[in-house]
């Protein structure tokens, strides 16, 4: 008896061990894994160009070497309250990080963004491949005045 209560206990261990079977479920799957790849592959279809203006009313802008520290407190100010939401200084957000916005667009191509996005997503060549970059997230436009605009472009300097 000892000895069938023995080999029942090692077949039942055995078999306990043995292959186990993988549910597969029917449904969602999500996968986590970050690729950084994808961001690198897709900044490479946003040119550079210092000679694109952009569409709309500003044209042929350009800055004093010095900044208006006076107009960029009041940039500052509705910067915080219109693009602050979508926009971080130095961090990528719903849209593109401004640090350093100079150094890829023209005063002209910035400020017409800023006042005239709607017309710049659809005719833009800049504007639609930051459009694509940024996941189709478009930027809305903020009806701000061409006084607001120029504050807000003189705040951009100081980023």
């Amino acid at each position: 008896m000892k000895k069938i209560v023995g080999v029942l206990a090692l077949a039942v261990l055995l078999a306990s061990c043995g292959e186990k079977k993988e549910e597969k479920k029917d449904g969602f799957e999500m996968n986590r894994t970050k690729t950084e790849k994808k961001a690198e592959e897709t900044n490479a279809e946003v040119p550079v160009d210092m000679d694109n203006e952009g569409i709309g009313p500003f044209k042929g802008i350009s800055f004093p070497e010095d900044i208006d520290t006076e107009l960029a407190a009041k940039g500052e100010a509705k910067y915080n309250g219109v693009c602050m939401a979508c926009h971080m200084p130095n961090q990528r957000l719903i849209g593109p990080a401004l640090s350093g916005v100079y150094e890829r667009r023209n005063a002209s191509w910035v400020m017409n963004m800023i006042s005239n996005p709607t017309q710049m997503i659809k005719e833009d060549p800049i504007a639609k491949a930051l459009l694509k970059e940024y996941n189709n997230a478009i930027m809305l436009d903020s009806n701000l005045s061409d006084e607001d605009t120029r504050a807000i472009a003189e705040y951009l300097r100081t980023l």
